[in-house]
């Protein structure tokens, strides 16, 4: 049995990990189509970049959005986007389906699969950084610890 999950395309198993996937959530008196939208739009909180990655059609327009350069992203981006990534996804995996997908995994390692990215997927030769499989992996723990304590 493989002690890895890898997800990234929409025919991957778990696919519902992806920041892709269409679970939306609330947060900061916004409802989020994706954890994509949510995520690249917190780079440009209190702009009208803002506004238009929150209203985009499809998490690969909010994507887009996000990478632009045409307005400038907040200048703590590096310091805070692992806690805002972190803080979304709490939001998002409290939908029970999500919850229970997340716990399902067990101790696993989660691995986004993402040929591009090298921050937070392993990118194009297999040795990024994974972040987003990190923090899936301790939110999964905090999910565990916290049904043990009930």
């Amino acid at each position: 049995m493989a002690n890895s999950i890898y997800f990234f395309n929409r025919d991957d198993k778990y696919f519902e990990l992806s920041n892709f996937a269409g679970f939306g959530f609330e947060l900061n008196q916004h409802y989020w189509r994706t954890m994509e939208h949510y995520f690249q739009a917190m780079k440009f909180e209190g702009t009208p970049q803002f506004e238009k990655i929150l209203n985009a059609g499809s998490p690969k327009q909010a994507k887009d959005l996000g990478q632009s350069r045409a307005y400038p992203i907040r200048s703590d981006w590096d310091q805070v986007k692992e806690e805002i990534m972190l803080l979304g996804l709490r939001e998002k995996f409290k939908n029970p389906e999500l919850k229970a997908l997340l716990l399902g995994t067990g101790k696993k390692i989660l691995v986004e699969n993402s040929p591009y990215d090298r921050y937070w997927g392993i990118g194009p030769n297999g040795k990024g950084k994974n972040r987003l499989g990190m923090l899936l992996m301790q939110l999964r723990s905090e999910l565990a610890n916290a049904q043990l304590k009930v």
